[in-house]
């Protein structure tokens, strides 16, 4: 399922001939691929268009069909997942730092790399993953960047004893259960009026669930804005005790309106995240593998990767939407 340009829809298109990995690389059959709201803001044109087709989806799910030259660790049907980081370079000063999340020259899957929106695909090695063997595919496919990103917000609110989470999707769903699993109290807040995500919310543990418009009824030591919505800033500004965190966990957000000092005043800090890197996959991986996460994933056809971006965009979707790659196109 590709997009030829912005703003239009995506169209099917076949291919005669498997792609074929080059050295590093391998080539993978997709089983299924989860629908981030970065693919919609890459379909949307909210994110630069590349200059070439694109392929979204970077919430991979398959098994190893090709080993190009030099890769070795991998097997021939491994079940592996692939990311949103999906090459850097190794050699720029935040490489060099350990800080590949922020490398000058990184490309990323389902934007400058085809993505998983498709039956097969490459990606380099180096940023292949193998997942947690108690989910199935469908379930481990939003873990790949709802739930990397969602970790790494998480860890950089630092030891929260409170926490609140602004927008309750594909990515707090997973990380609430982190936290509460870990000892937090929590706070949830959704779209007004959004009862059927706080009531996820509230069986997934979370201890206060409300619209963005409500108070929660405890101060919170961090927050983490999961809803590219910039007007969310202040509120959750507010909504932190002095000394707390507001960590942007998108990749795209809204403007964020001018705000009072006095909200950001008593050494409130306002972070953003960008990306991951190679050490928080693996280190979600593993918790997600001690902590039995339950996954909402709702399925969707390959064919029908247009309807469920849609859904996504209309806010209709609680939990993940999963498109299932391995059938046969219609």
């Amino acid at each position: 399922m590709q997009l030829d340009a912005p703003g239009r829809p995506l169209q099917q298109v076949l291919h005669e001939r498997l792609p074929e990995p080059a050295p590093g690389q391998v080539r993978i059959a997709v089983s299924c691929c989860g629908v981030c709201r970065t693919d919609l803001h890459i379909v949307d044109g909210e994110l630069a268009f590349p200059g070439h087709p694109v392929v979204p989806g970077h919430e991979i799910v398959g098994r190893v069909a090709a080993l190009g030259e030099g890769v070795t660790g991998l097997a021939i049907g491994e079940r592996v997942g692939v990311p949103w980081l999906g090459w850097t370079c190794g050699e720029c000063a935040p490489c060099r730092a350990g800080r590949e999340n922020l490398c000058e020259n990184a490309r990323f899957t389902g934007w400058q790399i085809r993505g998983g929106y498709a039956q097969q695909l490459v990606a380099d090695a180096r940023y292949v993953f193998r997942l947690p063997e108690r989910y199935s595919d469908a379930e481990a496919a939003p873990l790949l960047c709802a739930g990397l990103i969602g970790w790494r917000a998480y860890a950089m609110a630092g030891e929260a004893p409170r926490l609140g989470l602004y927008g309750f999707g594909a990515a707090a769903h997973l990380i609430a259960q982190v936290a509460v699993a870990q000892g937090r109290e929590l706070a949830a807040f959704t779209r007004p009026g959004d009862h059927a995500a706080q009531q996820l919310a509230r069986a997934l543990g979370v201890a206060w669930a409300g619209g963005s418009d409500e108070a929660a009824p405890f101060v919170l030591d961090a927050a983490l804005i999961f809803a590219p919505v910039g007007a969310l800033v202040p509120l959750a500004l507010r909504a932190v005790r002095p000394g707390g965190t507001v960590v942007c966990a998108g990749i795209h957000m809204s403007d964020i309106p001018s705000f009072p000092y006095s909200i950001l005043w008593g050494e409130r800090r306002l972070v953003s995240v960008a990306n991951l890197t190679r050490a928080d996959g693996e280190a979600f991986l593993r918790v997600a593998g001690e902590i039995p996460l339950r996954v909402h994933a709702v399925p969707y056809p390959l064919a029908d990767a247009n309807r469920a971006l849609a859904d996504l965009r209309a806010g209709q979707l609680s939990g993940a939407a999963v498109l299932a790659c391995d059938a046969p196109p219609g």
